[in-house]
């Protein structure tokens, strides 16, 4: 079980960039697979308000780069509404290079129309939304490939999508959100892992999902395994690391493979150990 952590609570009532540093090489240091960010402008965490501190995401990844040296990052996740497209993979290109490749692109349709009225950003219809994505998906093959010849798309046609530099090796693609009939099904022909919810209903709800996401697999011709499952689940305060281990102990058994991880309020060093020892509780 691989555990990664989800900052987005940036109100650390002093010294912001300290702090967001120390967390990140905290999280490195407790040995954690990936540091994730939430790409919004406004804050979108459940347990805060939308006018308290938000980073931009990639800008945000970019210093995290240079303040540490394995651990992977990544947005969960990027909407496809909020850049062109080609801009949106040149800047996750741009962190792989920089990081020496560890960039994660976490990538979807986009959610939050009061966020894009409040921002000035774009928000298509749904149907839309998910044409985008999937082109989105196709362009960013083919220019981590080397491939820049036209491309030509219902909704983005490029002259000559240039990917120069190339990533240090191909960042591992993954699709947010679980539903079935669209989003799975993208995520069976285009990603290397899938992200659901922690839904308090015994797995029940996460089974199913992964059931569904095994159909469209078969209907591709696509291994299963291939992909990672991940899913994303809250620490809870005061929470030990003993107590947190057997919860992922029972997303293993439904069938996930990475739990990803947030938390009431921002990060601390302290509370991020605690996942480090819950990883290592997992591991022995």
């Amino acid at each position: 079980m691989r555990l990664s952590i989800g900052v987005t609570d940036f109100s650390w009532p002093d010294k912001l960039t300290e702090e967001l540093a120390a967390v990140a090489v905290a999280a490195e240091d407790a040995g954690l697979d990936t540091l994730w960010v939430p790409d919004h402008l406004l804050q979108a965490d459940p347990n805060s308000t939308p006018d308290s501190a938000m980073l931009e995401a990639y800008t945000t990844l970019g210093f995290l780069a240079a303040r540490t040296r394995r651990i992977g990052l990544g947005t969960m996740v990027s909407a496809v509404t909020f850049r062109p497209a080609s801009l949106l993979i040149k800047a996750v290109t741009t962190l792989d290079v920089l990081s020496g490749g560890r960039a994660r692109f976490g990538v979807g349709t986009g959610h939050h129309e009061g966020e894009a009225r409040a921002m000035g950003l774009p928000f298509p219809p749904v149907a839309e939304r998910f044409e985008v994505l999937e082109e989105t998906l196709r362009l960013a093959r083919r220019m981590w490939d080397g491939d820049s010849s036209p491309f030509e798309g219902t909704h983005l046609r490029l002259d000559r999508p240039i990917g120069n530099p190339r990533p240090v090796r191909r960042p591992r693609l993954l699709i947010g959100g679980a539903g079935e009939r669209k989003t799975l099904r993208l995520v069976a022909r285009y990603a290397d892992a899938c992200n659901v919810f922690d839904i308090p209903d015994g797995g029940k709800t996460v089974r199913h999902k992964l059931d569904v996401l095994a159909r469209h697999c078969e209907a591709v011709g696509r291994p299963y395994g291939e992909i990672e499952k991940t899913i994303s689940t809250r620490l809870a305060p005061g929470e030990s690391a003993e107590a947190f281990a057997a919860r992922c102990a029972e997303f293993a058994a439904w069938g996930i493979e990475h739990a990803v991880v947030i938390t009431a309020g921002p990060w601390s060093p302290s509370s991020v150990g605690t996942l480090g020892r819950a990883g290592a509780l997992l591991a022995g």
